[in-house]
């Protein structure tokens, strides 16, 4: 803990320590236990369950009244800042010995950390990637169920990737976890800012205050580390005002370090003019091309030639759950998308105007989560409303919500004018077979919500899910 300064000791402080855990359940003999003060419970009330479990150092904020024998107990000013730097040490600074690369905004996080691990791969490299679809060590599958881990398991993922050779790891960087500090004692080679819009406002409160923790991720960053930015988003120039980072810039829009334009664009990819060269690509969208413009900057700045990184990008295919098409046998085209905020949604559905030019029509099919932010419900279906031709609102995680009350949140902003195209099917699986029974060749139906996940969640259960699934059964393919 040479990295930690400690406000008292008590106990030797020459132990060998088998491991670190802020999880009293998890405890094993020989373990270091860390009391945080968390959002859900306050870690020192289980001082005393570690301690039985076998933990033979604490650290804490407030020493406990009885103190055991044989036990190291550690009194920091803020145990959650200081995990990371303990969990970092532990695990020998992996971030030392591999180029760390964090993505961090509203939407795109996924897309582009993925693509960027599939791009160094395709290139020769050995790497890891940690997001909210899964973590992967090269081909091997590690689960998640956060978008950035708690600072312990990411910090072991870390140390692993670093131990097998791993030469770079892409990391989703979630605003949790910034502001929960499970970032903390990493070292980010570079980092990407793609863009704020609302969201995680149950958590944050306020729009400034989910501002400033994403801020703060590029805050923390040194000179020897690289920050590209999208200027496309109003917020880009704020992310970078306190960082000692080098910057770099992308647009779709203005000139840039990194700039993009369209040149034709259909459901199977689209024709790209990138800082002057021409390059196709599998993916659909402006909101892709400037997760492509990311990718490929973070590239260059890695030390890539554009030449080669143009080459590879061109075989990049869409991220599980992002953009995902299904096509029936009579010309019905099903998209499925993780789209779970107002701006993300916008994007999916103007991407789709933009290669259906009017010649079929959008049905979309949406919900909104359950025991999260309500505020964005009603805007939601509105956007819904607006750039397609029939809306279905139906359910999507309702957690411990009552579905029919989600859906009736979502209703209250769908206009008198909107509402004969409008339908509200609580059952997520009936809403998605019925568009599939109204849709005409030629049309698209958009999925949007859940995207990647094969799982409802309800009551506090997780039912098997998966809208690829459906939507397949009720094409009859």
């Amino acid at each position: 803990m040479s990295n930690v300064k400690p406000l008292e000791t008590v106990g030797r402080q020459d132990r060998d320590i088998s491991g670190v855990c802020i999880d009293s359940r998890k405890v094993e003999p020989g373990n270091m236990f860390v009391a945080i003060c968390g959002t859900q419970a306050d870690g020192h009330l289980f001082i005393d369950k570690a301690v039985a479990s076998g933990a033979k150092a604490i650290v804490c904020q407030t020493m406990p009244a009885h103190l055991a024998e044989d036990v190291s107990y550690v009194l920091l000013e803020d145990t959650e800042d200081a995990v990371g730097k303990i969990a970092t040490q532990f695990y020998g600074n992996p971030t030392t010995r591999l180029k760390l690369i964090g993505v961090t905004g509203t939407n795109g996080k996924t897309t582009i950390a993925t693509l960027l691990f599939n791009m160094f791969r395709q290139m020769g490299f050995k790497c890891g990637l940690c997001s909210t679809v899964c973590n992967y060590i090269e081909d091997i599958p590690y689960p998640t169920s956060q978008t950035t881990p708690d600072p312990i398991t990411l910090n072991a993922l870390l140390g692993k990737m670093a131990d097998e050779g791993c030469q770079y790891a892409f990391m989703e960087c979630s605003s949790h976890a910034i502001q929960q500090k499970r970032i903390g004692g990493l070292h980010f080679a570079g980092g990407i800012f793609t863009n704020l819009t609302r969201d995680h406002l149950d958590y944050h409160k306020t729009f400034e205050n989910y501002r400033n923790a994403k801020k703060a991720f590029f805050d923390a960053m040194d000179k020897e580390a690289f920050a590209i930015i999208n200027i496309d988003d109003k917020n880009g120039p704020f992310m970078i005002q306190n960082t000692k980072a080098q910057v770099k810039t992308y647009s779709t829009m203005r000139g840039a370090d990194f700039h993009a334009k369209i040149i034709e664009m259909g459901f199977d990819g689209m024709l790209l003019n990138i800082n002057g060269q021409e390059v196709h690509v599998p993916l659909v969208g402006k909101f892709n091309v400037s997760n492509l413009l990311a990718i490929y900057g973070t590239a260059v700045m890695l030390g890539r030639e554009p030449i080669e990184v143009l080459t590879v990008m061109s075989n990049l295919h869409s991220v599980s759950g992002r953009f995902e098409t299904v096509r029936s046998t009579n010309g019905i085209t099903a998209i499925v998308d993780y789209a779970h905020t107002p701006d993300a949604l916008e994007n999916v559905l103007e991407a789709i105007h933009e290669v259906l030019c009017n010649r079929g029509e959008i049905i979309t099919v949406c919900g909104a989560g359950g025991n999260r932010d309500k505020g964005k419900r009603p805007e939601m279906a509105k956007i819904a409303a607006r750039l397609s031709n029939k809306v279905i609102i139906t359910s999507d995680n309702p957690r411990f919500e009552e579905p029919q009350d989600i859906i009736n949140d979502m209703l209250n902003g769908i206009s008198d004018t909107d509402k004969p195209r409008t339908l509200s099917i609580v059952d997520r699986r009936e809403a998605i077979r019925t568009a599939a029974l109204i849709a005409k060749p030629g049309d698209v139906i958009l999925i949007a919500g859940k995207g990647h996940e094969d799982y409802q969640e309800i009551k506090g259960v997780k039912h098997h899910f998966d809208d690829r699934e459906v939507v397949s059964e009720a094409f009859n393919i």
